[in-house]
């Protein structure tokens, strides 16, 4: 089947450590992202299922942009990760939490026979996560 995949872009703000452990630690741990700074993130949204003959689309990109608007970016857009959003408490805002993170949110509000195939995030140019769903 076909894919698609649909780009969003959201600026959020995140810090890495653990509150246990020194200044000294984390910064020697996690360098300059102990402190806090952000990004403007790129986010890929990849979808799969059966191509509708009326409309020649797999999903309404407009219904898909409002479930990822209202599931994901409302969490996440203009906010601290690891303070603002639950899902993180106990986590590193890392691309790589990130993905598991939003793959969670997303893998059961897609409409009808649409399925999830990948989700990408970009940090910066030359770093990025994907992630293409849990081993069955």
């Amino acid at each position: 089947m076909p894919i698609i995949t649909k780009i969003f872009n959201f600026c959020a703000a995140h810090q890495y450590g653990h509150a246990d452990w020194s200044r000294e630690k984390n910064l020697a741990v996690f360098g300059e992202d102990a402190d806090l700074h952000g990004h403007n993130y790129a986010l890929e949204i990849s979808v799969t299922g059966p191509v509708d003959p009326d409309t020649g689309y797999i999903v309404d990109l407009g219904l898909l942009s409002e479930i990822v608007r209202k599931r994901v970016l409302s969490h996440l857009d203009h906010h601290q990760i690891e303070k603002d959003v639950p899902w993180f408490a106990g986590k590193q805002p890392s691309t790589e939490n990130m993905v598991l993170f939003i793959w969670e949110q997303l893998a059961d509000a897609l409409p009808g026979e649409v399925r999830l195939v990948n989700i990408k995030i970009q940090e910066t140019p030359t770093i990025f996560s994907s992630y293409s769903g849990p081993e069955d």
